[in-house]
């Protein structure tokens, strides 16, 4: 009788432990619009069939993709049919649900069956990209993984984005990324519901799309000399030093880039940088320049070319700019403009527009006579000029005009949309003028930033943390909201020389900005958002994508007391962790001593070494902070802004 009764409470218990409610939220990245978590597991088996219960030429691509993932992680042969019901196994299909939009999804996932239902292919992708990240972390592996099985939790998710542009910039033209990478950089993109690559194709430091009937733009304005370091403060090159750095895509690469795109529900917005950041084009074709002498300039190495010590517009040291009274300019720009436009089947060309020097122009006779001519009075109403030419001739070429928020300087033309990177305010204005804006602020979405501390971190000029990039809000107080497309993070490629750092800068803070432009903004939250970010890292782990640990690193704020002593103040982003610190120079963990009040450096002491803790697990990198550096950033001369 003991014995019948000891088994019945096993039996029991296990039932209890086998039927436990799954938390499916924690597991994905853009949260949902709604999750309601069930019980039990759907099994994938071998002879699991993938059935598309529509023709839809793309509905079927969809299945494709799960089958061709599912192979490679799982070793199943997992056939894809086109059926006209649902059956056990993976059901895809359309349907007609006002609510759901172009790009939203319902997944249902029971023990005999996952069904994906959506207005559109598109939604069904979406749909996918969520179904993977409930598969095991394995699901994400090149190779077939062993010994894992293959579950998919019980429940059912009804999700829709709440921008239409959830944009990522990636500049090629600083550093060039070959179009097998940016194949990849899509593929990454798309696993977090981005729908839209921004493509910075021209710079001072590179051409990098051909252009037929131009061809010095890629012979000559494509290659640099190569030099590696802290970018923008190498020497300049040597008239004898090799062009040896370069690259560009041929009109076939971009088709072959933008149909990639295509096939994955991305669209791709080409970017020519103009007037300003153009010394490939002026170095490529010199008469295009206001200036004399043009024809001597190089390709930008990464030497200085401008003077930022008097804030914004820059003090050019070279003229790296498009000359707005030269008529030969204009037919650059159309030739141009035609084949780009030709190329991209998304409605906007971005033409750039910022950051544009105005001091070689002030010298230029021919720009004199055209403010006479054109009653201009300010070198923003030349601009301004420039950038209403060019978007008669974008939208000539059927297209929309976009731009940086600097083309608002000297009135802003007629039709054109705004990118807002300085902050918000040029959006703001742009909106309240009835414009479309795109919200791309560096305050919360530059991902060229530190992640970190810069003691530890490649140096650039300002930090951006995970926890700040969460906090973006593409849509401002007293705006209407029509007025705004959506949001984008940008990445500037200076300082990024291979696609591992270039993963290393994206991963994990465009998951923040994902989630920013996809989850309504009344379900953000920083707690269980950044619990989330962590159950991520062994799934970009599995896939081989490096990513950055920041979020574990401790954070430093030091002040100075009334008699000058320092005083330390130690933080992390996220909850949990213990600080343990040494002023000895020797490496603390997690048996020395745990931070929890404001420190003082002892009298002699030259370094404090910081390292986190979560328990007996070490989470975070050690952080070695020289005491000199702390004095500097009490006193307001180290450190970065963040």
């Amino acid at each position: 009788m003991i014995k019948s009764l000891f088994l019945s409470f096993l039996f029991f218990a296990s039932v209890s432990v086998f039927a436990q409610k799954n938390n499916v939220a924690e597991m994905l990245i853009p949260e949902p619009v709604s999750v309601t978590s069930g019980t039990g597991n759907f099994i994938l088996k071998p002879n699991t069939n993938i059935h598309v219960i529509t023709s839809n030429a793309d509905a079927k691509r969809v299945g494709k993709f799960i089958s061709e993932k599912l192979k490679r992680a799982t070793g199943y042969n997992v056939p894809v049919v086109v059926t006209s019901k649902k059956l056990a196994g993976i059901n895809l299909s359309l349907t007609k649900d006002a609510s759901l939009g172009d790009e939203g999804y319902h997944l249902n996932v029971t023990p005999s069956e996952i069904s994906i239902s959506a207005n559109k292919p598109a939604g069904l992708f979406y749909g996918i990209q969520t179904l993977y990240q409930l598969f095991p972390k394995e699901i994400n592996d090149s190779a077939v993984a062993k010994n894992v099985k293959w579950n998919v939790p019980v429940c059912k998710v009804t999700d829709y984005p709440r921008f239409g542009w959830r944009g990522m910039m990636l500049d090629v033209s600083r550093h060039f990324f070959t179009k097998k990478q940016v194949e990849e950089f899509i593929d990454q993109m798309v696993l977090y519901k981005f729908n839209l690559l921004h493509l910075h194709l021209t710079d001072d430091e590179g051409w990098r799309i051909e252009i037929k009937g131009l061809p010095r733009l890629t012979e000559v304005g494509s290659r640099r000399v190569n030099k590696v370091g802290y970018f923008g403060t190498f020497a300049p090159p040597k008239p004898d030093e090799p062009l040896d750095y370069g690259g560009y895509y041929t009109q076939d690469d971009i088709r072959e880039i933008v149909k990639y795109a295509m096939d994955r529900f991305v669209n791709i917005l080409p970017e020519i940088d103009v007037p300003g950041h153009s010394l490939a084009a002026v170095v490529s074709y010199p008469d295009l320049s206001c200036t004399p002498g043009a024809d001597k300039y190089r390709v930008r190495s990464g030497e200085p070319i401008m003077d930022w010590s008097h804030g914004q517009p820059p003090i050019a040291l070279v003229d790296n700019t498009l000359c707005p009274a030269n008529p030969k300019v204009y037919e650059f720009l159309d030739k141009v403009m035609t084949q780009v436009a030709e190329l991209f089947p998304f409605p906007y060309i971005h033409c750039g527009g910022d950051e544009c020097p105005k001091n070689f122009w002030e010298k230029s006779p021919e720009i004199q006579a055209l403010m006479k001519k054109e009653g201009l009075t300010t070198m923003d109403q030349v601009q301004s000029y420039f950038e209403k030419r060019l978007e008669k001739i974008v939208e000539s070429k059927g297209k929309k005009f976009m731009g940086w928020d600097e083309i608002l300087q000297g009135g802003l033309a007629p039709s054109a949309a705004v990118m807002s990177w300085r902050g918000m305010a040029g959006g703001i204005e742009a909106a309240k003028m009835k414009h479309d804006v795109v919200m791309s602020p560096t305050t919360y979405a530059y991902l060229d930033y530190m992640n970190g501390d810069p003691i530890i971190e490649p140096h650039v000029y300002a930090t951006l943390r995970l926890k700040k990039a969460y906090e973006f809000e593409p849509v401002p107080d007293s705006i209407d909201p029509k007025y705004i497309l959506g949001g984008q993070a940008n990445l500037w490629t200076e300082q990024i020389y291979n696609m591992r750092h270039l993963e290393y800068m994206i991963w994990p803070r465009a998951m923040a900005i994902a989630e920013d432009v996809w989850t309504p903004k009344a379900k953000k939250n920083w707690d269980d958002f950044s619990d989330r970010v962590q159950k991520q890292f062994p799934r970009l782990d599995e896939a081989h994508i490096k990513y950055a640990p920041s979020i574990y690193d401790p954070i430093f704020e030091v002040s100075k007391d009334d008699s000058g002593q320092l005083k330390i103040t130690l933080s992390t982003e996220i909850k949990g962790l213990d600080i343990h610190y040494s002023f000895d120079n020797s490496f603390p963990d997690n048996y020395y001593p745990t931070y929890t009040s404001p420190l003082t450096p002892p009298e002699d002491a030259v370094m404090l070494k910081v390292v986190t803790y979560k328990g007996d697990k070490k989470m975070g990198r050690m952080i070695c902070m020289p005491i000199s550096e702390l004095k500097k950033r009490a006193d307001g001369k180290g450190g970065d802004d963040e």
